[in-house]
């Protein structure tokens, strides 16, 4: 069994979520969320749901905080974005996100 310190780190969730098959690397531009690894595909917030997401703190900082989101999109296409949240969180991302849950297409309701 893992100890709890080692299965709340960013990276260790990442890998998890990797295994199960998010493998693309989201980002939000102009309102429009793509793929890195293919930019020409963007989607709305209609085209995608929150499949699960995790929230971080740091250690020593309050501030340092950030959330990470595992997505999948109407064709398919499953991977992570990650964001700060609070006082730094990157806007373009939060808005985008929050729309997505505004339409009710959030499967997990829970915090981790």
């Amino acid at each position: 069994m893992q100890d709890k310190e080692e299965e709340r780190s960013l990276i260790n969730v990442e890998r998890k979520l990797n295994e199960e098959g998010f493998k693309a690397d989201f980002s939000v531009q102009n309102g429009r969320l793509y793929a890195m690894s293919d930019e020409k595909k963007t989607y709305g917030p209609e085209d995608v749901t929150i499949v699960d997401f995790y929230r971080f703190e740091g250690d020593s900082n309050p501030d340092d905080m950030s959330i990470l989101y595992a997505l999948e999109t109407a064709d398919g296409v499953r991977g992570t974005i990650s964001s700060a949240y609070g006082t730094y969180g990157e806007s373009d991302s939060i808005e985008f996100l929050k729309q997505v849950e505004d339409l009710g297409k959030n499967l997990s309701k829970k915090f981790k």
